[in-house]
């Protein structure tokens, strides 16, 4: 049976979602663009709960009749009753169940899209390999759900590796799913670079960054160091002949984000300070956090740079990600960006630690 207290919370979420609805049908909020998109985003954001709610209310009306039943002089309703009695239990624990998980407080980042940083870690050349065989399994994974990527920085091998990818992932909820993407991930396979036949093994690391807008994160421009030099690498006739590479130097943190992708400069310090907005973003959520020394239990993982979380086998077709114990013999396909089943498993981990926490509050 749901707490007093949850009960409460649910009657109040009901009578706002119905003040919602009435305010949505007035013409003047129709007609403020702006108010109107943030009242719709809550209506649909309490929606689920309001209609759960709705039909956790009339189960237990139907409990509650189908009890009166059982009272029956006639053995056959009486037996009709208690089976149905029993169906209506399981969803009664059903729904009490997904109400608390609604009720979870969500990640105010989760809706947010992403910067992706992949960087080749120990391995030379063969991590850099790897490091774009995890940036093309992410471009999948974004093409199977509809996400836009784009590219915003790049630092490319000889043999089309990666010493350095970062790229922005735009679409619904990207940041729910990719979060848990954060960390260090190793292969274990025979490098192409290797005449002897060798399995080798290599590291690349990954971090999953929200987006900052400038309401997030606030930035003093004489705090920011910009340098501009000639761009090397990928760009035609405009490498090495025009300034238009960009480097910023954000000095009370010492974060320096570099960018040359684009042959204009302004373009180039555009992307640069999205790149640094999100990383500013994060460093100081990292901050704050450790101030306050509570680790993110409800998380899986701590998401640290130098968490090993997940290692693909290439000789045993085998993807392993060591939070959760879960091994798939499917490398390929998860390369491919068939990553729902690991993800998945993931959201479940994540959803079972917060509700132990909500439910211990």
């Amino acid at each position: 049976m749901l707490e007093e207290r949850i009960i409460q919370k649910l009657e109040k979420l009901s009578e706002r979602y119905r003040r919602l609805e009435e305010e949505l049908s007035r013409p003047e909020v129709v007609q403020d663009i702006k108010r109107y998109r943030e009242l719709s985003r809550e209506h649909k954001e309490l929606t689920e709960i309001y209609e759960t709610y709705l039909e956790y209310k009339r189960t237990l009306k139907e409990i509650d009749e189908t009890k009166d039943l059982l009272r029956s002089s006639d053995r056959e309703i009486r037996d009709l009753a208690q089976e149905e009695l029993e169906r209506l239990k399981n969803r009664k624990a059903s729904l009490e169940r997904k109400l608390r998980i609604l009720l979870i407080p969500k990640d105010p980042n989760d809706s947010k899209n992403v910067i992706l940083e992949i960087r080749a870690g120990t391995g030379g050349e063969e991590a850099a390999l790897f490091a774009a065989d995890l940036f093309r399994m992410y471009q999948k994974y974004a093409e199977e759900k509809g996400w836009k990527i784009s590219i915003l920085s790049a630092n490319r091998t000889g043999l089309g590796g990666y010493k350095e990818v970062i790229a922005l992932i735009e679409g619904e909820g990207v940041y729910s799913r990719l979060k848990f993407e954060s960390g260090v991930h190793r292969v274990q396979r025979i490098p192409v670079t290797e005449s002897g036949g060798r399995i080798h093994t290599s590291t690349a690391t990954v971090a999953v960054l929200p987006e900052a807008d400038e309401a997030d994160v606030e930035i003093n421009p004489q705090d920011l160091k910009i340098e501009t030099f000639r761009a090397s690498g990928a760009g035609g006739q405009y490498v090495n002949t025009t300034e238009t590479a960009v480097r910023i130097t954000h000095l009370p943190t010492g974060i320096v984000v570099t960018c040359q992708d684009e042959r204009s400069q302004f373009q180039n310090k555009q992307k640069a300070l999205k790149i640094l907005r999100a990383k500013l973003k994060d460093y100081y959520e990292r901050k704050r956090r450790e101030e306050i020394a509570k680790e993110r239990k409800e998380q899986v993982g701590t998401g640290e740079r130098s968490e090993k979380i997940r290692t693909y086998n290439f000789p045993q077709n085998r993807v392993t990600d060591h939070r959760i114990n879960l091994t798939l013999y499917k490398l390929q396909d998860i390369l491919d960006g068939k990553l729902d089943e690991i993800i998945d498993a993931l959201r479940a981990r994540e959803l079972e630690e917060r509700l132990k926490i909500a439910e211990t509050v």
